[in-house]
């Protein structure tokens, strides 16, 4: 769909008569059309396992070109008005995933030199798939080649490490790469070496012949797999799995950052929300400033923060202080009649502590299933990462943050996901899972849920870090700023230990979330918070009831809720 047509689409949305929130039969039957969809895109991905291989990706590709041309047979006008919004949905992610598949091929194509061997471990894999003959001997013949081809890989950069520009690795050019391919490569070599490893194990033990060809060709290219990817990831990258290590991340670039607001349905550049960060991290300094006149600190909120911090629970009781702290997160929103909290939710919720080596990723509390994941200083900590960790976790930064996780935050969104429209999973975003904790957030403030000055520094932390995670992980985006230089902005602006800030810019960067996520914290609580006010400015909706509408109609970008 053109922009021009994606327009006329949204605008027909806007025009059409209100329907409530009851399903009717057209937005059933296209809710049906989402589920096929998604069985069938999971259906791929879970048979076309091989995530670095080219058999995957033209799958992939070929699903999503079939889909765009099942949609366009429907008619959308006569869709009721769930089912246009999920048609538009539906199209906008078709679109997002032929251009992630490209990305991805055009990243594995940067590494091809340094990965000789994918094809021979692909064709094995997809020849079992395909139900061919297995050739045991030409299996064997075809695996003997791969520790020979690793060790010219090797040769050449080592080479290419001591800088020789006209030196020659043999009769080979010198290779030299930098530390993200390399990553990204021992990355894709952990890959093959597992589809290797599922290939073997398909026949291992159930054929004759197959141990007697394949017993030392499999070892050895299993070896000089897992060699080469230990040296990638540790000799050139410079990971170790030490706190030192270097922060390495993609960087999307502006085409990547345009491509991925399209999805959202945001109708700002990635300049207009670096300038909204801007915006929101300033108000955030200017209530800190005065939360620490407050407290006879004068405009010096740094030593605010650092009063604040020194307030934490004693080893061993940081778990029964969230406790505590979710029976007064509830008791609040209930009083205020604010959202439904439905007894069993209020129930089915647990306390888990988070391990020394997950705080490197996670140094916070974090919500996982019913879990309340806790981060605090362990036993087994060196004793400057134990006070880190306390410090980070104090009690007023903790109050705000056990209500984002659970009530009224993403235990109570979570139970409701559950129940209501759960097919909409596909189009999961962060803009609405993580902008709903953060228009909690907003909403407690102006609801007067700090109790004291020290309750609004604990409270204006984490928003100034929420608008500082747009201008971090957009600039770096952007390239704009290193991975160090994130670092230093949230110790020196944002006021984080620099544990916790480098824990966090090494999950901004690290590929496992999506490069517009951080983004979608306070952007999404700004734009759920906006259509609030215009939903219940004339009456026409209580904030009850506003709350419990978004609540059902699943994790969707907020302009689609509107």
């Amino acid at each position: 769909m053109n922009k021009r047509t994606r327009t006329a689409c949204i605008v027909g949305l806007w025009c059409a008569s209100a329907a409530g929130f009851a399903a009717t039969a057209g937005e059933v039957e296209f809710a049906d059309t989402v589920r096929s969809y998604d069985a069938e895109r999971s259906t791929i991905t879970h048979f076309y396992n091989l995530t670095w291989s080219d058999t995957r990706s033209e799958r992939l590709a070929k699903l999503s070109t079939a889909w765009q041309a099942t949609l366009a047979t429907q008619d959308f006008n006569a869709l009721d008005q769930g089912g246009r919004i999920d048609w538009l949905l539906l199209n906008e992610q078709l679109n997002y995933e032929l251009a992630k598949t490209a990305q991805d091929r055009v990243r594995l194509a940067q590494i091809a030199e340094l990965v000789p061997f994918r094809s021979i471990i692909e064709d094995l894999e997809v020849a079992r798939w395909r139900k061919a003959p297995m050739d045991p001997a030409a299996a064997a013949a075809a695996l003997a080649a791969v520790p020979e081809q690793i060790r010219n890989v090797r040769t050449r950069l080592d080479q290419g490490r001591k800088d020789t520009a006209d030196a020659k690795a043999g009769d080979q050019t010198p290779l030299k790469i930098s530390p993200l391919l390399a990553h990204r490569a021992a990355r894709t070599t952990d890959g093959i070496r597992n589809g290797l490893k599922s290939w073997h194990e398909a026949y291992a033990g159930s054929q004759p012949d197959f141990s007697w060809w394949l017993k030392s060709p499999f070892e050895e290219t299993d070896k000089a797999l897992e060699d080469y990817a230990k040296f990638l990831r540790e000799e050139i990258a410079g990971l170790k799995g030490k706190p030192e290590d270097p922060l390495l991340g993609e960087a999307l670039g502006a085409e990547g950052l345009t491509r991925d607001l399209a999805l959202e349905y945001l109708p700002y550049s990635a300049a207009e929300l670096l300038a909204i960060g801007e915006r929101e991290f300033a108000w955030c300094e200017a209530r800190m400033k005065e939360a620490a006149r407050a407290m006879n600190l004068d405009d010096d909120w740094h030593s605010a923060l650092a009063r604040v911090k020194s307030v934490h629970a004693a080893p061993g009781k940081q778990d029964d202080f969230i406790a505590e702290q979710a029976a007064e997160a509830i008791a609040f929103v209930k009083q205020r009649d604010l959202v439904t909290v439905p007894a069993l939710c209020e129930e089915t919720w647990r306390i888990s502590m988070i391990s020394t080596e997950t705080q490197k990723l996670m140094p916070y509390v974090a919500y996982d299933g019913m879990n309340m994941l806790v981060a605090f200083a362990r036993d087994d900590m060196n004793q400057a990462d134990k006070l880190m960790s306390m410090r980070g976790n104090n009690r007023h930064f903790t109050r705000l943050t056990t209500a984002h996780e659970l009530i009224p935050g993403h235990h109570l969104q979570a139970y409701f996901a559950q129940r209501y429209r759960p097919y909409r999973s596909l189009f999961w975003t962060p803009f609405f899972v993580e902008g709903w904790a953060l228009y909690w957030e907003m909403a407690l403030w102006d609801h007067g849920y700090a109790r004291s000055p020290e309750d609004q520094i604990g409270m204006l932390f984490w928003r100034m870090h929420r608008a500082a995670r747009i201008i971090v992980t957009l600039k770096f985006h952007l390239g704009q700023m290193t991975p160090a230089q994130m670092v230093d902005f949230l110790v020196e602006r944002v006021g984080h230990e620099r544990l916790g800030a480098t824990s966090e810019v090494r999950r901004f960067i690290g590929g496992d979330y999506s490069p517009l996520y951080q983004c979608g914290y306070m952007v999404g609580g700004l734009q759920l918070r906006a259509l609030a006010k215009e939903m219940t400015a004339n009456g026409a909706m209580t904030v009850k009831q506003f709350n419990d509408a978004v609540l059902r109609l699943g994790p969707i970008p907020i302009e689609m809720i509107r």
